[in-house]
């Protein structure tokens, strides 16, 4: 993985958040924001909705429909902006959102909350990719950087904005109008695109959809959607472990299709994107401690649901304000250092993390709490925005280019879901021990997370051959 010094030089924060392309870049990260909002929004307003239109028997499918829709989406974002162009694409993805919010809103009963849920993911999936397929056309390439840094950024953000946002809204009641709050920003979002998105090029013909990669990934997605909440270890294990069964059975079928999720490049031998993904992947697998943290917080610390929350959004918070600052690295050696280093950073926050964990925590320590969860989040800010630039760079042909972009919101969607699944496998093999159950998490994802250096160095292995 390099970078171009001149072009990284020449870009600056002013730049992109100045003028000419202000409105691109807030239409770009609002669209992800949203969608990262809404993951975990919807968690802290249920037990309010439950309470009013009944449905308890089907909450665990509420993230289930939003993520499952969410990576199909995501997959299909080559397509839609082919065929409708970068506003048709943007109009279609808020218009989506939109009305999904607005079916939540107004949900007389769970069913069409969950379907409402089921569209408004649609829409969010379409917006999360389409985020990182138009900075092409809507940036100049050496703001490509900081554009990535800034979207990536919204993921944090909307980790943390999301339930303190719901449990704002349920606090007094208002369930319905947090979801007519996300359909009023989504409507304003869409009335600016036409003024500030370039229109881009719109394909002549119909790009085939490709039917048996799209099967296979939701399929993995819902296994592993359901292993969260199935009732014990070897259930989990098992929905786990057909998850990955069925992400392989993806893998050896894009190999040899002529109809791909991502671009061709990918299967390459040699290529460095698969070595690229894979370290996205691996980074974005860590954000799932979140979902815990606020359990380990309060059973083990006492704290608070609020501050336990707040605790809770700290690996965000990290990734959020370090990938600002690591945006503006300049030189392929300074970035292929900071990809190796980002994952490395994340499993040794999550490590610290787990040492520091005591049953009855004392109030002094629960302090440091929060800074090996922020330094755990640093690794992916590090990290992901150069990752993210050399996943649109892997390949010279536009039509490959957006495709290898937008891929990286599907890898980022389904690592999560992943992530929270696995989570939930290592909780509960601690038994009825939550220290345990927290040590497993912890030092679980630590393992995992660093594995993320191995295959960023292999990255920038196969980077650097492919450039001499």
């Amino acid at each position: 993985m390099t970078s171009t010094d001149d072009a990284v030089e020449a870009a600056s924060w002013r730049e992109l958040l100045g003028p000419r392309h202000l409105g691109s870049a807030v239409v770009l990260a609002g669209g992800v924001l949203v969608g990262a909002i809404n993951i975990y929004l919807a968690s802290s307003l249920l037990p309010t909705a439950v309470a009013d239109i009944g449905g308890a028997g089907f909450y665990a499918w509420n993230m289930t429909f939003y993520l499952v829709a969410m990576v199909i989406a995501t997959m299909l974002v080559s397509r839609v902006l082919a065929r409708w162009g970068n506003v048709g694409a943007y109009l279609m993805g808020f218009g989506g959102f939109v009305a999904g919010s607005l079916a939540c809103a107004v949900s007389p009963a769970m069913p069409v909350l969950l379907a409402g849920r089921g569209v408004q993911g649609l829409g969010a999936g379409l917006l999360s990719g389409l985020g990182f397929a138009v900075i092409h056309s809507a940036l100049p390439r050496r703001l490509w950087t900081r554009g990535n840094a800034l979207m990536s950024a919204m993921y944090g953000v909307g980790n943390f904005a999301g339930p303190a946002l719901g449990g704002l809204f349920a606090q007094f009641g208002s369930w319905r109008l947090a979801f007519l709050a996300m359909a009023v920003i989504g409507a304003v979002c869409a009335g600016i695109v036409p003024r500030v998105v370039p229109r881009g090029e719109r394909g002549g013909g119909r790009t085939p959809v490709p039917v048996v990669s799209l099967v296979l990934v939701t399929a993995a997605t819902v296994a592993v959607s359901l292993a969260g909440v199935l009732p014990g270890t070897a259930a989990m294990a098992a929905g786990v472990a057909v998850a990955l069964l069925l992400v392989g059975g993806f893998v050896a079928h894009e190999r040899r299709s002529g109809r791909r999720v991502f671009p061709r490049t990918t299967y390459t031998a040699g290529s460095a994107l698969k070595w690229v993904y894979l370290t996205i992947g691996l980074l974005t697998f860590g954000v799932a401690v979140e979902t815990f943290v606020p359990l380990f917080a309060q059973r083990l610390g006492g704290l608070p649901p609020v501050t336990a929350g707040l605790l809770g959004a700290a690996v965000s918070l990290g990734w959020s304000l370090t990938q600002l600052g690591s945006a503006s690295a300049a030189g392929g050696r300074a970035v292929r250092r900071l990809c190796v280093l980002g994952p490395l950073v994340l499993a040794l926050g999550f490590l610290a993390q787990g040492l520091l964990l005591r049953d009855a925590a004392p109030g002094w320590l629960m302090l440091v709490w929060a800074p090996a969860l922020v330094v755990a989040g640093s690794g992916i800010g590090l990290a992901y925005p150069h990752l993210s630039v050399a996943a649109m760079s892997s390949t010279s042909d536009p039509a490959e280019g957006r495709q290898a972009a937008a891929a990286i919101a599907t890898v980022t969607s389904l690592s999560i879901a992943f992530g929270t699944a696995v989570a939930g496998v290592l909780l509960n093999a601690g038994g009825a021990s939550m220290l345990t159950s927290a040590r497993y998490v912890l030092f679980g994802f630590a393992l995992v997370c660093a594995v993320g250096a191995v295959t960023a160095r292999a990255a920038n292995r196969r980077a650097g051959a492919e450039t001499r």
